[in-house]
């Protein structure tokens, strides 16, 4: 199987690798994101028609019109998921560690071979030469990258009974250790339809089982593109705060609620947003300040000091209330909006714009904080 797992790597990555690092294919520009998206929460797969499409690329299918949900290049994607459940089939681990595996290059570079990164990160896993992990060279080969990880979650203390983000995070020690969660359940799917190609691979007793909602709190629908266009100002038809939302958050987005409509003021204080002078009015920041002012919890003003604010949260498992922001860095965001409830954000947008409710499958979420 070991044999198997390297002979995988070379047949299928061959190609990236022939062209050498300066030679990435276009589109993996854009590969690897820092931020983690309602968008991707993939909550509704079918692992049926997953199994299908990656038996089409496996058998040697352009990938033209093979269509997974949250794979864009499946052609290059579906071979590198097959190198790393390969090498962990090889190294006897478990399902539930390749599927931990997969979630992981997932998230770190969309199941891409990247030879780019944050500082000198590289490779499926965004593994680091600087931190151990290999040399250049080696981590750029996905059968060692794959081994090398498995190598790491198998010295981690009870992994089999952590959660996918719980155990990818205690490996990778990332900034968004929330973020795994979401690739949870394509991940399992893609392991089940791989691990199937494999002659005599060993049928793993958690092989097929459902991955726990509660580890990757994707709601299906929850995108707020069920409510169509939003007049700006307007509050969507059908819409009301959730009864079982916290009710600091309820106050908070009653309150925020009743700014809608009035205009953006770069450095207003929101204290009199319907009133004559201008710097009363809101900007992101301080629409937050006010609204849970007014349900008796205290914020800082700006995004860049509210991004610290409380604890933070996947944006797989936002909940009422909760601030998601956008732009910029996780680190250093430049735009804040709150979480209502039913795929909605409420916000102050930018000037010349109103108060405002907007879908969430219209925001990238670079990170998110729960401040009750």
């Amino acid at each position: 199987m070991k044999g198997l797992a390297a002979g995988i790597g070379v047949v299928f990555l061959s190609p990236i690798l022939l062209a050498g690092t300066g030679m990435m294919l276009a589109s993996s520009a854009d590969a690897v994101q820092s931020h983690s998206s309602l968008s991707n929460c993939l909550s509704a797969i079918d692992s049926d028609k997953v199994a299908e499409q990656v038996t089409k690329i496996l058998d040697g299918a352009s990938g033209k019109d093979v269509h997974v949900e949250g794979l864009d290049l499946p052609s290059e994607q579906i071979p590198n998921a097959a190198t790393i459940v390969a090498a962990g089939l090889s190294l006897n681990v478990p399902a539930k560690g390749q599927i931990i595996a997969l979630a992981t290059a997932m998230q770190e570079s969309r199941l891409r071979n990247l030879a780019y990164g944050d500082r000198d990160s590289l490779g499926l896993f965004q593994q680091r030469p600087s931190q151990g992990w290999g040399s250049a060279e080696q981590i750029r080969d996905p059968t060692y990258a794959s081994e090398q990880f498995y190598k790491h979650l198998l010295r981690v203390n009870g992994w089999q009974q952590m959660t996918v983000a719980q155990a990818a995070q205690a490996v990778q020690k990332s900034g968004l250790p929330d973020a795994y969660a979401q690739w949870e359940n394509l991940a399992t799917a893609l392991q089940a339809a791989i691990a199937k190609t494999f002659p005599g691979a060993t049928k793993d007793p958690d092989q097929g089982k459902e991955p726990s909602t509660s580890t990757t709190g994707c709601v299906p629908g929850q995108d707020g593109s069920g409510f169509g266009p939003i007049p700006e100002g307007s509050v969507p038809k059908g819409y009301s705060i959730p009864k079982d939302a916290d009710p600091k958050a309820r106050m908070a987005i009653a309150w925020a609620m009743r700014q809608l409509g009035t205009l953006y003021q770069w450095g207003g204080s929101c204290t009199d947003a319907h009133g004559p002078d201008p710097m009363g009015r809101c900007d992101c920041s301080s629409l937050m300040q006010q609204a849970y002012a007014h349900a008796g919890v205290t914020l800082t003003r700006t995004t860049y000091t509210q991004v610290n604010e409380g604890k933070a949260v996947s944006p797989a498992q936002l909940k009422p209330g909760d601030l998601i922001f956008s732009r910029g860095t996780a680190s250093r965001p430049e735009h804040v909006g709150m979480y209502m409830g039913e795929g909605l954000v409420i916000e102050a947008p930018r000037t010349t714009k109103p108060v405002r409710i907007t879908p969430i499958k219209d925001w990238t979420i670079l990170a998110a904080r729960r401040v009750i």
